[in-house]
């Protein structure tokens, strides 16, 4: 499997960070990072493929790239409204356009709280596409003792989402 990863904005950019670390051996990951998620650094030692969000000449700015699935995470507003609108003028909102001319998966997490009438607007415009709306809803359900088993069940359940199996969370028996 191959996955594009892109993560947006200045906050929530460490369930983004490991969103990439989680990820199953066998599958490859391909980064990008926006001007404001300042994690360049934390992913020199992975095992990805690192872009600027400036370089939109990148590999998987092409539908030809054929990737399996692309998430945003975190997804700022700014990068959710242009996507909505079709505006695909960086790295981040080009392979989003691609994800849904190719009619591949594509999972945005929106970050901010509350959500605006116009942001949920966009995600309702974009759900009726096939994209998946997942922003990184507590479960407590899930019956965690820390923030770390937290993250993980929300990543877990984004995993879900995209086909990726994992084992991050404890599930119904």
């Amino acid at each position: 499997m191959k996955i594009v990863v892109v993560i947006t904005g200045a906050s929530g950019v460490e369930l983004g960070k490991k969103f990439v670390d989680y990820l199953p051996e066998g599958i490859k990951a391909h980064v990008v990072i926006s001007d404001n998620a300042l994690t360049v650094e934390s992913f020199e030692n992975k095992q990805v493929t690192l872009y600027q969000n400036e370089n939109i000449a990148a590999s998987v700015s092409s539908g030809s790239f054929r990737v399996d699935a692309t998430a945003i995470i975190p997804c700022s507003m700014n990068t959710l409204a242009k996507i909505a609108c079709g505006i695909s003028d960086n790295l981040a909102t080009r392979v989003a356009a691609v994800a849904l001319k190719e009619q591949k998966k594509l999972l945005l997490a929106p970050r901010e709280l509350p959500f605006s009438a116009i942001a949920l607007e966009n995600m309702q415009k974009l759900a009726t596409l096939g994209v998946i709306i997942a922003p990184p809803v507590l479960g407590y359900y899930s019956e965690s003792d820390s923030l770390d088993e937290m993250e993980r069940f929300i990543i877990g359940k984004w995993y879900d989402a995209l086909g990726i199996e994992n084992n991050l969370f404890e599930r119904w028996k």
